[in-house]
């Protein structure tokens, strides 16, 4: 059984939304701006975790911890603006060869993003040290939350992979407006992620006492069963949404990875539903 505590969903969701930002930034193709987003976004979720704690519930390791991520992350945000005009590698790459394959076909030398070569770039590796913080501060939040603690820590770890995966394919879908010419691999390996992890966020979900339980009327989630049975639309949706999204980018026009995009919106509330609902229901 496992208790749902809205401190310990804003950071595990921090947590796998940065662990699938270092995922990404390590392929060096996506523009440092990404990045910036990335990280405000989770650090404020980080913060609001510790607000929604400090009202509620205050988990001594775990709200430490989320402290530390949020200093890390800023830090490696820090770095990053700092070393801005490096770009990354992959980008360089892209925007020298399309202003040369213009120059080439028009004679017109257009007048492109520069990018300083000397400069030292920003490195990826900054992003994991937060990344082992909040692993502490998620831990930390399944030991505390659920009875056996060993439960708790599966479904609450797997859980922030994610939902952190299904949000960071989102984010990035929208990132092809601003950087034009990015190849597809890097939100094709969030979709595949998000994939893989499914399977094992049904099995911690499963797993005794679980969502078996409540189905069969075991345990009674107050609405007479239909949480039970959203939570199995919500479950099955999830999975469909993601093959439907990766026959969407397998399209070779852009406005495949804009459709791939309005996908991935259905599939973060259909995954949100799967976890959450599921949490909620078997509740302490």
């Amino acid at each position: 059984m496992i208790e749902l505590d809205a401190a310990t969903v804003m950071i595990q969701w921090a947590f796998g939304g940065l662990f699938f930002l270092w995922v990404t930034t390590r392929r060096r193709e996506v523009g440092l701006g990404y990045g910036w987003l990335q990280r405000i976004t989770f650090i404020v979720f980080a913060v609001i975790a510790l607000v929604v704690a400090y009202f509620t519930k205050w988990v001594p390791v775990r709200d430490a911890a989320n402290v530390a991520m949020i200093i890390a992350s800023t830090a490696a945000l820090w770095v990053s603006y700092q070393r801005r005009s490096a770009g990354v590698a992959g980008q360089r790459e892209v925007v020298e060869r399309r202003s040369e394959r213009v120059a080439e076909m028009t004679g017109i030398d257009r007048d492109v993003q520069r990018f300083d070569k000397g400069a030292e770039e920003f490195p990826p590796v900054l992003d994991l040290v937060p990344l082992a913080f909040g692993l502490i501060a998620v831990v930390a939040a399944g030991i505390e939350a659920a009875d056996p603690a060993w439960l708790g820590v599966a479904r609450i770890v797997v859980g922030a992979f994610f939902l952190g995966a299904v949000t960071d394919a989102m984010l990035l879908g929208h990132w092809y407006l601003v950087q034009p010419g990015l190849g597809r691999e890097p939100l094709n390996e969030l979709v595949r992620w998000t994939a893989i992890l499914w399977p094992f966020e049904l099995l911690v979900l499963l797993l005794p006492t679980g969502m078996i339980t409540v189905l069969n009327g075991t345990i009674d989630d107050g609405f007479g069963g239909l949480l039970g049975w959203y939570w199995v639309a919500s479950t099955v949706a999830t999975i469909i949404l993601l093959f439907v999204t990766m026959a969407a980018l397998r399209e070779r026009q852009y406005s495949a990875v804009m459709a791939a995009t309005g996908l991935l919106y259905l599939a973060i509330l259909m995954a949100f539903g799967m976890d959450l609902v599921a949490r909620a229901t078997l509740r302490t």
